[in-house]
């Protein structure tokens, strides 16, 4: 998406512009790699982009998109630690490279750095952004720990785990696209449909991401491929499988998906496409697609704008990376 491109040579710009003091290289190096790491960099884009259907001058947002694009490498530098993955987006995870506390203390200090970065706007804007960033931060620890607590339950839903995802993945992409709308002049109730189309995108996008782990091309994608599976996590394709199996059958697949045997990935993926478990996967996010269209059309923007928003959720859904 060319207009997404346009945004983020711009924020590159800008980031390269943050200044760490050289005194404490040994808690800034980790913060520097992390964000010299490129990820897919959407979520400072959808700042930027939602602050475009309002706005008029692009810089005046880009504290905010620093601030989200800093929150959520953080949340990505501490789920590493407490994931044990050793590789983000094809290099080195900051506690491999850098060491268990140094990965804690810069993460810290990048989830302070957010918070500073939106102190440049005015004290009704701030108190308004604050609001957000402090609401969705702690939904996101909310997120991990129904994550962290799937790992020891048996008898998760699917519901629950659409809960979990909305809570550690979609309130960013919701909370980025409010902020960026408010900075750009959007009323509250425009403000928060843009939350909500971004809530649901954010969902789809985490279905995606589900997706991509276990039929996506390792080289493309960044990490390791069926990652999920081998570290046992109840995702949406896990626990639609589950649903769709009975007896024996199911009872198998449990016990080969907890297992750490050889050829694991193999052979769930195989019980994955006798269960046509992408197609169900797929039907859900369009579901999620849809939801998010009824709030986008509720902003009252014009036809060009809402086209705009409509390209970029697509892109995000129908990514192969």
């Amino acid at each position: 998406m060319e207009m997404l491109k346009d945004y983020i040579d711009i924020f590159e710009e800008y980031l390269e512009q943050v200044v760490y003091d050289p005194a404490f290289a040994n808690l800034y190096n980790p913060v520097k790699y992390t964000l010299e790491n490129k990820g897919k960099r959407i979520r400072p884009a959808i700042v930027m982009l939602a602050y475009d259907a309002f706005g008029d001058n692009i810089k005046e947002v880009l504290p905010a998109a620093l601030s989200i694009e800093v929150f959520h490498n953080f949340t990505l530098l501490h789920d590493d630690i407490m994931d044990d993955a050793p590789t983000r987006r094809g290099k080195d995870s900051v506690y491999k490279k850098y060491g268990l506390n140094a990965a804690i203390l810069s993460g810290d200090a990048m989830l302070i750095q957010s918070y500073g970065y939106l102190q440049s706007y005015s004290v009704g804007l701030f108190k308004k952004l604050m609001e957000i960033v402090n609401t969705n931060a702690i939904k996101v620890c909310e997120g991990q720990q129904l994550d962290m607590d799937f790992e020891t339950r048996d008898n998760v839903t699917i519901a629950e785990y659409i809960k979990m995802i909305e809570l550690k993945t979609a309130v960013l992409i919701a909370g980025g696209l409010k902020m960026g709308a408010l900075i750009g002049g959007a009323n509250d109730e425009q403000s928060e449909h843009l939350y909500q189309f971004g809530k649901n995108i954010g969902i789809a996008f985490q279905l995606q991401d589900d997706i991509l782990d276990t039929y996506g091309d390792k080289f493309k994608v960044g990490k390791q491929k069926g990652g999920d599976i081998l570290q046992k996590k109840k995702t949406y394709l896990y626990l639609k499988t589950m649903e769709l199996l009975e007896g024996q059958a199911q009872s198998d697949f449990e016990s080969l998906y907890n297992s750490d045997k050889e050829n694991k990935v193999i052979d769930v993926t195989s019980v994955f496409d006798t269960v046509v478990i992408k197609e169900y996967a797929e039907q859900v996010k369009q579901a999620y697609l849809d939801l998010a269209y009824s709030h986008l059309n509720a902003v009252n923007l014009d036809e060009e704008s809402i086209a705009v928003f409509q390209s970029f959720a697509k892109y995000l859904v129908e990514r192969d990376y």
